[in-house]
């Protein structure tokens, strides 16, 4: 299994996904703001970043993780969905993909920290929205990546776009 969480700029809620999904983050309590800034990729990556996979690791199964920022495209996701159907039909891929939206999780003061630190370049105001945000959404993040992974013992397709408008 391959799991990709994706939002906007692939740089907080998808980040942080990726974070509760490899357990680098428990579940079981709202991170402080040490242990947020201390994931690998929270508010560091830049526009030019936008459409490339990052891999953070395996999870307890072996199953991969990626992060993906893939801006305000519409196309992206159903293009790698079909490039992954594609790679299964055609070259004997194996693993099934999971493509997770963590943009409903996203808070409005996530957002207009995410526009102040990245967009803006005014880290002074957009870190503390940012980390205001990441623990607001806390729990939300936490269930939607639990409801991602309940997905790979239920999917039976070689790739699925969870869009997850029920955590918002």
């Amino acid at each position: 299994m391959i799991y990709i969480y994706n939002c906007y700029g692939g740089t907080h809620s998808s980040a942080l996904a990726a974070a509760y999904h490899l357990n680098k983050l428990s579940s079981n309590s709202i991170p402080s703001k040490e242990e947020i800034l201390n994931i690998d990729i929270f508010n560091k990556l830049k526009r030019s970043d936008m459409g490339r996979l990052i891999y953070h690791g395996e999870d307890e199964h072996g199953d991969k993780v990626y992060t993906l920022g893939r801006g305000g495209s519409k196309v992206l996701l159903p293009a790698l969905n079909h490039l992954s159907v594609l790679f299964h039909d055609s070259f004997d891929m194996r693993e099934p993909v999971i493509f997770s939206n963590t943009s409903p999780t996203v808070p409005l003061s996530m957002t207009f920290g995410g526009m102040f630190a990245r967009g803006l370049k005014m880290n002074w105001i957009g870190v503390p929205l940012l980390i205001i945000g990441a623990k607001q959404t806390h729990q939300n993040i936490v269930n939607l990546v639990r409801y991602t992974k309940s997905q790979r013992d239920v999917s039976t397709l070689t790739s699925t776009i969870l869009e997850n408008e029920q955590f918002k």
